[in-house]
């Protein structure tokens, strides 16, 4: 929360105690419109757009353009201002507003108050990692009870030990892939701001570095343990293409303020059209790598052609990996842009 007492000509700005007062008479002010008056003096001569306005004052509630209209027609009568002719706020037609009037902050106030903003940012980018790395472990756990259960149908035997198996494999990969992907997206969001396109480059630069390493490791362990290893295991083309749609629906969700639920819409959606691409350019997700392991490997048991019998194939085949790799996409990329935009939102609304 903003705990600095700006001065600008007689008037005294107090964040903290939320309160504007002129000659040290208060000024009423409702809390969304001192909301208003404090991000524009907090960053005088700097433009704050429509979307800052919605994002940090409105905090995702959807309200048309003529209610900020409306929240700096009112300052201005506050202020005693007018728009042709701008003491303190003025209008960039289309874009926002900015505020023109000289602005100092309280002497008291000065001390710290940068590394106090910089704290803030980080228990942001911590708190929205946090969040997005549950949404990915969410995925994970979805997908690996399915998985283990289809692979319990193939009769491998155990079920229970099977079922436990898949889970903790599909958990642990999903929480170190949306680990990565959590934390740059949030960083880029943070640093860069709420409608910055550098959360999509975040997003695939993330998946690209943990679908290599995950890559890699995996084709050397299997190969060091058994001589053998998987044909085609996920890697790094897949994670960028993965961690940039996810990237994207925290973007765009951001971009149309939209609610958690609107971006884990837009993930699944987005997911799903990465997934396919991923698939049918000769890629794959989880599903895929465990069925090229168990075909890579002689005397496996591992088999998940139960899963063609659904899309009604006779087992494991292009249809089945179109289907499966789609679905991973927009299950993963849903819980991690819904994890992500929930924090901002919450965080926003109580830090202010």
């Amino acid at each position: 929360m903003n705990s600095r007492v700006f001065r600008f000509d007689s008037y005294l700005l107090d964040c903290a105690g939320r309160r504007l007062t002129r000659d040290g008479a208060p000024v009423a002010l409702s809390g969304r419109y001192l909301d208003a008056l404090t991000l524009m003096v907090a960053e005088p001569g700097t433009l704050i757009t429509k979307d800052r306005f919605m994002d940090e004052v409105w905090r995702g509630v959807p309200v048309t353009d003529e209610a900020l209209t409306q929240c700096v027609a009112s300052l201005r009568r506050a202020l005693g201002d007018r728009a042709g002719a701008p003491r303190f706020i003025e209008t960039v037609p289309k874009y926002g507003y900015r505020f023109i009037g000289e602005v100092r902050v309280a002497a008291k106030e000065r001390e710290g108050d940068a590394g106090a903003a910089e704290a803030s940012r980080g228990d942001m980018v911590v708190r929205a990692g946090m969040s997005g790395t549950a949404g990915a472990g969410l995925a994970g756990l979805i997908g690996g009870a399915g998985y283990g259960l289809a692979a319990a149908a193939g009769g491998v035997g155990g079920e229970i030990s099977v079922l436990a198996v898949m889970v903790a494999l599909t958990l642990g990969i999903a929480l170190i892939g949306g680990a990565a992907l959590a934390f740059a997206v949030s960083a880029a969001r943070t640093w860069q701001g709420a409608t910055s396109p550098t959360m999509i480059v975040a997003g695939a630069l993330a998946g690209l570095v943990v679908g290599g390493g995950v890559h890699l490791i995996a084709s050397d362990a299997f190969d060091l343990m058994l001589g053998a290893g998987p044909v085609r295991f996920t890697g790094a083309g897949e994670g960028m293409a993965l961690g940039g749609a996810s990237g994207l629906a925290c973007w765009l969700a951001m971009r149309l303020r939209a609610s958690a639920r609107g971006a884990a819409v837009l993930g699944a959606a987005i997911g799903m059209v990465a997934g396919a691409s991923i698939a049918l350019a000769g890629g794959r997700l989880m599903a895929g790598s465990l069925q090229a392991l168990a075909d890579g490997v002689p005397g496996s048991r591992l088999s998940l052609d139960a899963l063609g019998e659904i899309v009604g194939e006779s087992g494991f085949g292009a249809r089945t990996l179109l289907v499966t790799t789609a679905l991973e996409a927009a299950l993963f990329a849903a819980c991690v842009a819904g994890g992500l935009v929930l924090s901002f939102r919450r965080f926003r609304g109580g830090a202010g």
